[in-house]
Formats: structure tokens, sequence, C-alpha cells
């Protein structure tokens, strides 16, 4: 995410010119993985369309203020394009999971009817990788690609678009960081509940937003932003893995004639210690931001980088940004 060639030097370079170079990088690496997607015969190129496809539709909102984009080429449709992957990128995660990882440490009594909802889910991947199919092939995608790559040949900005990136940098920061410390997810105590998984599932897209948004600003401040999408990517992960694993004990409810934890004692012993794993993780990892220090230090990464930008070599911030060690 941090491999652009930038051109033109900051100082002279429009924030629409740097918005349509990201877009540009996103749009070539979606039609690139097409054909592997399509060919399934690894489920790494199918992960990386959806990870693209989160790319863009965050880079289209973060920096919607600065662009005049055509009507299909929306966060909206890049969503449900996302979406209709997502379906069977989760069903490759499961099965890799519970094949690779959990199946060969069972009693050989739990082995059988956990191979036999293997190939319950070895089923549903297969219609929903025909959704996959369909979206890929279908015209609304096929539009949305169309039409993005019409506008890269002659983009269109707002005034805001012609302005110079080095006086706004803060302000396309501040869209992805705003409201971030105050979700709910933050003041969980029960993760495996209902209420605090949602939370703490709405609290892992908010830190993906800033994740993202913060990447497409990296390459211009590499020392400055690098360990901040460290630790976020961290946090992310160990949130995601405790989404992963409360999807994987409801799918063996939906597909178990009886409770897990009767039919398969020893796997529900196994996500219980991921899932305690998982949480630990998510604790170490955001241990500095749920400190007023640590949020301030974040949020200082605007005013630090920007000084940055704008000619200072100030790297003030690298004395409080994890992993780092003071000078």
């Amino acid at each position: 995410m941090g491999d652009l060639d930038r051109s033109a030097p900051l100082s002279t370079e429009s924030c629409g010119s740097f918005v349509a170079l990201l877009l540009e990088q996103r749009a070539r690496r979606l039609v690139a993985l097409q054909l592997d997607v399509l060919a399934d015969r690894d489920p790494e190129p199918l992960h990386q369309m959806r990870v693209c496809c989160r790319q863009l539709r965050s880079t289209v909102e973060q920096f919607a203020a600065a662009l005049v984009l055509p009507e299909q080429v929306s966060a909206q449709r890049l969503a449900r394009i996302g979406s209709d992957l997502g379906l069977t990128r989760d069903l490759d995660v499961m099965r890799h999971r519970l094949e690779q990882h959990w199946l060969p440490l069972l009693p050989e009594r739990e082995q059988a009817p956990l191979r036999k909802l293997l190939k319950q889910l070895k089923r549903e991947r297969k219609l929903a990788f025909a959704i996959t199919t369909d979206t890929l092939k279908g015209r609304r995608y096929l539009k949305l690609l169309a039409r993005l790559q019409l506008w890269l040949r002659e983009p269109v900005f707002t005034p805001l678009g012609e302005e110079p990136m080095a006086a706004w940098c803060a302000d396309f920061q501040q869209v992805v960081l705003a409201r971030l410390f105050t979700q709910p997810g933050w003041w969980v105590e029960r993760p495996h509940e209902p209420e605090g998984a949602m939370a703490l599932h709405q609290l892992r897209r908010r830190i993906k937003r800033a994740r993202y948004g913060l990447a497409n600003l990296s390459t211009l401040a590499p020392g400055a932003f690098e360990p901040w999408l460290l630790q976020l990517k961290q946090m992310q992960t160990a949130l995601g893995d405790l989404q992963d694993l409360r999807v994987l004990v409801l799918t063996l409810e939906r597909l178990l004639e009886e409770r897990p934890d009767a039919v398969l004692p020893v796997l529900c012993s196994l996500i219980c210690e991921a899932r305690d794993q998982a949480w630990l993780r998510w604790h170490e990892a955001s241990a500095q931001l749920r400190t007023a220090a640590g949020r301030e230090a974040l949020l200082a990464l605007q005013s630090s980088a920007a000084a940055g930008w704008s000619g200072s070599r100030s790297l003030a911030i690298s004395s409080t940004a994890p992993g780092l060690n003071p000078a």
C-alpha cells in the first residue's frame, strides 16, 4: 500500500492528482487479479482482490471532497462488490483453519463428524463462488471498472482537488481518524456475548478505515506513519480473529444437529483457547491507544507529519510512536 512512485514534489502536487494516482494503482491491481480469482486455483488472489476493493472504497470515501467521480464509482457500489467476494473468502478461512490446524489435533471420534461438516462447507463454498463469478462477470462490476478507467484518463476534481496536497494532508487524516476513539468497542469486557461481539466488529471496521486512510498518506512521511500502521494492523488482526471464531461457532451451531460441545468437545476447547489468545493479543496491541497519551500521540501525527511535509524534517512523533525508542 506504500509503493507509489510520486512524480511531482508534494509542495506542487494537487490533492486530485495525488488521489488519481492512488486510484489508478488499485484499478490496475484489480484487473490483474481477476483471471486468477476466476481460475480458483489458489485462495490468495481472492483475498488480495477483496483487500483491493476495500482500499478503493476507503480511498473514495477519504478523498470524496476532492473528486468528481462518475455515479457508478461510489463507495456503496464498491462495498457491495466486496461483500459479494466476502462470503467465499470467509468460507476459505474457516475451512483452512478447521482442516489444516485443528482436524489433525482431534481424537478419531471427532474427526468423522468434522469431516462431514467440512463436506457441507465445501458445498456452501461452491455456491458462494458462483456468486463471486457472477459478480466479476456481471454488468455492475464491469461498468464500475470501465467508468473508473475512463475517468482516470481525464480525471475531474472539485476546487479542493485543485489545491496543493501539502496544505490539506492533516485534513485528510482527520477524515479517517474522526470518532475512532469514541467507539463503544474500546470498553467491551465480554467479547463473546452478542452485544460485545458486535461492538468489537464495528470497532475493527473503524480501525481498518483508519489504517487504510493513513496508509494512503504514508509515502509522504514514512518514518512517522509506519509504526502506527503496524500497530493498527496488529489490532485489526486480533479483532478479525475474534470475529472469525465467532462466525465459526455460529456455523457449527447451524450445521450440527446437537450442541457443538456435545459433538466436538475437543474442537470447542481449541476454539475457546484461540478466542482467549486473540483477546489477549487485542489487549496487548491496543494498550497504548487506551491511554490519553497514546491517543494524543496518534492524533498529533497530523501536525507532526504536516510539519515534515511543509519542509521541516522534525520527527517529534517518533519519540511517542509505538515500537520506537526515544533518541
